[in-house]
């Protein structure tokens, strides 16, 4: 048993093939590490645990020669860190007011900048939202940068927002959804938008794609604890060990919260085809896409959301 959670995390984290981390594991004899739920007097660790761990990877990501989201030398240089779907949805952002909730250190909120938005990112990491107003110097892009928890975002921002964005590894890390869809709602002017792109909740019960290993619960919000030595960005970029808590929530979930803090649902979308997983574990096709197969058709990677303030 013990050996399975080492590998299941481990394969979460890293994009590794059991196989390969089996092998790993007896060579280096890597210590245990394990998943459990949190009880709920622990709940409230879960936000101090995950920002030590975001204020470590936001002094790492970008900086590291394998990492594969943050380019920064290419962006700095004018590359769009935006991907078609978010872009689609959003529509035209020339003179509109943008808040990106859980910005990290600026990259995809700068490119709304970019595009012509007036933009405000905010996240919990007060390292990640240094870099970005670093970035934001170097790229000579204006943009607003704020220290907050989205679960209780602050009044200030209330009513001065056309559009919310959050996209990719989202609610994951939210242990009050319902909190998070309030201050979403907040934010937003009457007609307002919330665009959210996000992982899958049954894309995220998958711990490996061949064989097929489901290893994660597909809603509830029960907290989960693990312990990672790496990051997304690059795995192979070994740290000292780092604690995360993360929360699954259902699709109807999801919804039911976007309905209960007033917003109008106006779509929902399931998406089958992507130009990144998030995680590195489905085969990529011809044509430069990732699709989740399924017998003889496919399961969605990701999905979207939108939704407005009547």
């Amino acid at each position: 048993m013990w050996l399975y959670c080492v590998i299941r995390v481990v394969q979460r984290h890293s994009g590794l093939c059991p196989h390969c981390i089996t092998i790993a594991i007896y060579k280096c004899r890597c210590v245990t590490l394990w998943n459990t739920e949190l009880t709920d007097e622990q709940y409230d660790d879960g936000y101090l645990v995950n920002r030590r761990l975001w204020d470590a990877w936001a002094q790492s990501h970008g900086t590291t020669p394998n990492d594969r989201f943050y380019d920064v030398d290419a962006f700095l240089s004018g590359r769009q860190t935006l991907r078609r779907l978010e872009r689609n949805l959003a529509k035209d952002v020339t003179d509109h007011d943008v808040l990106h909730l859980q910005c990290h250190f600026g990259l995809d909120t700068l490119s709304w900048a970019r595009l012509g938005a007036r933009v405000t990112g905010v996240d919990f990491s007060s390292t990640a939202i240094d870099r970005a107003r670093e970035l934001a110097a170097k790229a000579e892009l204006p943009a607003d940068f704020l220290v907050a928890d989205t679960q209780k975002l602050p009044r200030s921002l209330a009513d001065r927002f056309d559009l919310v964005i959050a996209t990719y590894g989202v609610l994951s890390w939210i242990g009050d959804l319902d909190a998070w869809m309030r201050g979403a709602a907040m934010c937003l002017r009457s007609k307002g938008r919330l665009v959210l792109v996000d992982l899958h909740p049954i894309f995220q019960t998958v711990l490996t794609f061949d064989p097929l290993v489901a290893d994660w619960p597909y809603g509830g919000g029960a907290p989960q604890r693990e312990f990672v030595t790496s990051s997304y960005a690059d795995p192979g970029a070994v740290t000292s060990v780092q604690e995360t808590v993360q929360y699954p929530h259902s699709l109807g979930e999801i919804v039911t919260a976007a309905t209960g803090a007033g917003l109008v649902v106006s779509s929902l979308g399931e998406h089958t085809e992507v130009e990144n997983d998030g995680r590195h574990i489905l085969p990529k096709g011809n044509d430069g896409l990732y699709r989740f197969p399924f017998s003889d058709t496919y399961l969605p990677v990701l999905y979207s959301l939108t939704a407005s303030l009547p």
